[in-house]
C-alpha cells in the first residue's frame, strides 16, 4: 500500500508552540520505502502513538525542507531512532546546506549516523530508494534556504509546495503532479511580513495545476479545523478539483486517488 500519513498539520510558530495542531510532519510510504518529511516538535511521540504505529527505526529517508523549528525540531531524534542511536548507521538524510552546516538542525555528531547525506539544491534530483525519486525544482522565498519537493514512483507523482511567499514560478515547478500538497498557513497570502501562502494562493495553484486531488496542510492560527475545511470546500467548488483540509493523524491511501478532473468539471460528492 502506498500511503501518506499526517503526523501533524500545524504551521508556523503559534500553532506549533500551543500544539493547537500537532507538528510531526508527514510520512510517505512509497515503493516499499518510508520517507519522513519535516519532523517538528513532538514528531517522535506522534509517530510512536500513531495508529498504526510508525516505527522510526524503519525510516529509510529523512528530508528536511528547511531549518525552521516547526520543520526540524525533532530531526536529531529521528536520525538517532532510524540508526538505533548510531550503532546501526543507515538511511538517507536530505536537507539544504544551511540546515546541516550553517546552523545544524541535525546535531553534527548525529549526521554521522546516516549512510548517506544529500544536499538539497534548486533543480536537484536524488533517488531516495530504488525507483523513488525526489526532486527539488525551485528554491522558495522563505527567508532561509527552503525547497518544496516532488516525489515520483511507479507512475505516481506527488508534489508538496512548502512554506514560501507567492512566486509566479510555483505552478510550473509543480505542474503535472497527481497529488498536490500546499502549505496553507494563512487565510490570505502575499504579505511579505510572513512569507507564507494563504488559501487564496492555494486556490491559484490548484486551479492551474489541476491535480487529481489537492490537500491543504500546515495551518496557522487563522485556519482552525472548521475554517480550513470551509476553505478547502470553497476551492473544490470553484476549481472542480477535489480539495481537502488535512487533519492530524489522517492516513491517505495513495492507490485510491480520484481521476484527474477535466477543466470546468465540478468536484464530485466523493471529493471530501
Amino acid at each position: 500500500m502506498r500511503s501518506l500519513k499526517f503526523l501533524g498539520t500545524a504551521g508556523a510558530r503559534f500553532a506549533v508552540s500551543t500544539q493547537t495542531r500537532h507538528s510531526g510532519g508527514v510520512v510517505w510510504r512509497l515503493g516499499g520505502a518510508t520517507i519522513w518529511i519535516d519532523p517538528g516538535p513532538g514528531a517522535l511521540v506522534r509517530a510512536l502513538s500513531s495508529r498504526p504505529k510508525i516505527d522510526p527505526s524503519r525510516v529509510d529517508a529523512l528530508v528536511l525542507t528547511h531549518r525552521h523549528l516547526d520543520h526540524s525540531g525533532d530531526a536529531t531524534a529521528v536520525v538517532e531512532a532510524m540508526s538505533r542511536g548510531g550503532f546501526a548507521p543507515r538511511g538517507t538524510l536530505a536537507a539544504p546546506r544551511d540546515a546541516l552546516e550553517t546552523e545544524p538542525v541535525v546535531f553534527r555528531y548525529a549526521q554521522a549516523f546516516v549512510a548517506r547525506k544529500c544536499l538539497l539544491t534548486e533543480g536537484g534530483r536524488h533517488e531516495l530508494a530504488p525507483g523513488v525519486v525526489l526532486e527539488t525544482p525551485l528554491a522558495h522565498d522563505h527567508g532561509v534556504e527552503t525547497y518544496g519537493y516532488r516525489l515520483a514512483v511507479d507512475g505516481l507523482t506527488v508534489g508538496h509546495v512548502i512554506d514560501t511567499y507567492w512566486m509566479d514560478a510555483l505552478p510550473d515547478a509543480y505542474a503535472g503532479v497527481d497529488l498536490l500538497l500546499v502549505n496553507t498557513t494563512r487565510a490570505r497570502g502575499r504579505d511579505r511580513r510572513y512569507l507564507h501562502l494563504g488559501a487564496d494562493d492555494a486556490e491559484a495553484l490548484v486551479a492551474t495545476i489541476r491535480p487529481r486531488i489537492a490537500i491543504l496542510t500546515h495551518f496557522g492560527m487563522q485556519l482552525p479545523p472548521q475554517k480550513a475545511q470551509a476553505a478547502a470546500q470553497a476551492i473544490s467548488s470553484r476549481t472542480g478539483v477535489p480539495t481537502v483540509a488535512a487533519r492530524d493523524g489522517w492516513l491517505l491511501d495513495l492507490d485510491r486517488l480520484p481521476e484527474r478532473p477535466r477543466p470546468g468539471e465540478a468536484a464530485g460528492p466523493g471529493a471530501r
